[in-house]
């Protein structure tokens, strides 16, 4: 059975065409098939109208409400927890993804081609303002923390119950769910496909969501502010020690009176500000390493419905 994993936020428009695909995937499926709907703490109905529609769907089903916006990877693994498949999938609640891909990834994972299987965007329908934060995002996201990641991301992705387990095992807090994906390795197949336009609502994924996600990938795979902070504090300090031979040179060997005031205001004020930013750079990865000794759940379901177990 495949368990299809669909975080739910902001997503009550687009909720009556959702569950007509999941039925046609169902059907496809010859119901070896559930679907888990996990709603994110959504502010609008969507938990209602799940609720009211899902025990008269043709297909098995699961849903979850967390008590409050936990984010979409940690609603995602709530999911996975839940999923009772031996294959996973996780599909976004706007359809801007083929549900036919899930049907693709299913087919690579039963046949034991893969234990991970990743969507692979050969396009978008989007208007250009906005595919070009998107394409700015994924693009520094590929530069600096997971090299390995589509140019155009990671938005669905399967795999099998081994695959899970270990993406489970990864308790970490303020993490990337897709750099977890492509760091624990595996057997992995892409599967490509082209994005759709948004037919219902706005996307809740919004710049700062964006700023927030990568830096939190930053931070958790990779040193490179700290390199970076070694490499200007380096080159700083060097640079600081022949200025200042400059100036005893010219104190010393010649009547030429330096005008100490500005230039030592400037470097106080640049070399602090500088500090500040380390501070701030180090005090992320602190934090961070704090959160993850709290123990504290990543989600917190508040209420769960089994529907269609004899379906």
């Amino acid at each position: 059975m495949l368990s299809l994993v669909i975080p739910v936020y902001r997503n009550a428009e687009s909720i009556p065409d959702l569950i007509k695909a999941v039925a046609g995937l169902n059907a496809a499926m010859s119901g070896a098939f559930e679907a888990v709907f996990v709603v994110d703490g959504s502010p609008d109905n969507s938990y209602e109208l799940l609720h009211q529609q899902l025990p008269n769907a043709s297909f098995r089903s699961q849903l979850i409400l967390l008590s409050r916006n936990f984010g979409a990877f940690s609603a995602i693994r709530a999911g996975l927890q839940h999923g009772r498949g031996d294959y996973f999938a996780v599909m976004a609640a706007d359809l801007q993804e083929p549900p036919e891909l899930v049907l693709e990834m299913g087919r690579l994972l039963r046949a034991d081609e893969a234990d991970v299987t990743v969507g692979v965007r050969d396009g978008r329908d989007d208007l250009f303002l906005s595919r070009l934060p998107a394409q700015l995002f994924w693009g520094l996201y590929r530069r600096y923390v997971v090299p390995d990641i589509p140019p155009g991301g990671v938005d669905i992705f399967g795999c099998n119950r081994a695959f899970r387990d270990s993406l489970l095992n990864l308790d970490e807090r303020h993490s990337s769910l897709v750099a977890q994906v492509f760091w624990l390795g595996f057997r992995r197949r892409m599967v490509s496909y082209k994005r759709r336009a948004r037919e219902h609502g706005k996307s809740a994924w919004t710049f700062r969501k964006k700023f927030n996600y990568l830096m939190d990938s930053v931070f958790a795979f990779t040193d490179l502010p700290i390199r970076l902070l070694i490499r200007v504090g380096g080159a700083g300090a060097l640079l600081s020690i022949v200025f200042g031979l400059f100036v005893a040179g010219i104190r010393l060997f010649s009547d030429f009176v330096v005008p100490g005031y500005a230039a030592t205001m400037f470097a106080i004020t640049l070399l602090g500000s500088l500090n500040l930013f380390g501070l701030g750079i180090v005090g992320s990865y602190a934090w961070r390493a704090y959160e993850n000794t709290k123990q504290r759940p990543l989600a917190i379901p508040m209420r769960t419905h089994i529907f269609g177990e004899n379906t």
